[in-house]
């Protein structure tokens, strides 16, 4: 893809993120549940924990703060991609091509831009409504959760986590964005039909590597945006004290089959706009 105006690149991102949100939620769901579990590894599994919302709480059940992170995902992708765009063409060498340690840089730097400006009170208040949902029940939804959120602690409460999420947004973005147009890069040199299924696959291969390498921020920022709250020392320790050092990797099997899924339909939607 040749440059494209930031408009695009703010309006492609958007539509890819919301698309890939409202698909993948049920894994986000479950992963985020699994995180904020006080449990050690394999006393209750994460399908026992779906089941078992399914049984008492229904489909919807899965679908609980879908609405937030859907329209914090689209945003969050918009603001990744027009800072990810801008800032790979100004890094660009004179025939518009990028190295993977320069696209890592934009993917990290778009990172830190979208957890400021979206990530963290989105991620806060869907993190919230789960916890909510689980244990005390007080919120109805999430402009309520974000009312009551506000009303007790400030809008500072609703950046809460926020040095973990920027950690694990950084982190994600740079692996994310970096491997993709590394993966890119090289079926163009080798000459590998660009079509949209190659893009999926490319997409969900970055995905993959994005997991494993970043699972314990992602942790770490779930346990700090409960709906109690916590900071991220305090939320480390609690992931050490409660699961151990693989803890730290609780809900990866979920996120995978989010990312996998997520990264193939995000970059083929924002190909092909």
């Amino acid at each position: 893809k040749q440059q494209i105006t930031p408009v695009l690149s703010l309006f492609a991102g958007g539509v890819a993120g919301g698309v890939e949100a409202a698909t993948t939620y049920p894994f986000e769901f479950a992963k985020t549940r699994s995180q904020l579990a006080s449990k050690t590894p394999g006393q209750t599994s994460i399908w026992h924990m779906v089941r078992n919302v399914l049984r008492t709480e229904g489909i919807s059940g899965l679908y609980t703060g879908c609405s937030t992170l859907v329209v914090g995902t689209a945003f969050k992708a918009g603001v990744r991609f027009l800072t990810f765009d801008t800032i790979k063409n100004a890094l660009a060498d004179e025939n518009g091509k990028i190295s993977g340690g320069r696209a890592i840089l934009a993917g990290s730097l778009a990172g830190c831009a979208e957890s400021i400006l979206a990530v963290t009170p989105t991620e806060r208040l869907k993190t919230a409504l789960i916890d909510d949902a689980n244990n005390q029940k007080r919120f109805k939804g999430s402009f309520h959760a974000l009312r009551i959120l506000v009303a007790e602690r400030g809008i500072g409460n609703l950046y809460r986590g926020l040095v973990s999420t920027t950690m694990k947004q950084s982190a994600t973005s740079a692996v994310r964005m970096g491997s993709y147009t590394i993966l890119r890069g090289m079926s163009q040199t080798h000459s590998v039909p660009q079509n949209t299924l190659t893009t999926f696959l490319m997409g969900a291969t970055a995905g993959t590597i994005t997991v494993y390498a970043t699972q314990p921020f992602d942790t770490v920022k779930t346990r700090a945006q409960s709906a109690a709250g916590a900071g991220t020392i305090e939320a480390m320790k609690s992931v050490l004290r409660d699961r151990g050092l693989f803890g730290f990797w609780a809900g990866s099997t979920m996120r995978l089959g989010r990312l996998v899924l997520s990264g193939g339909i995000v970059f083929s939607v924002y190909e092909n706009i």
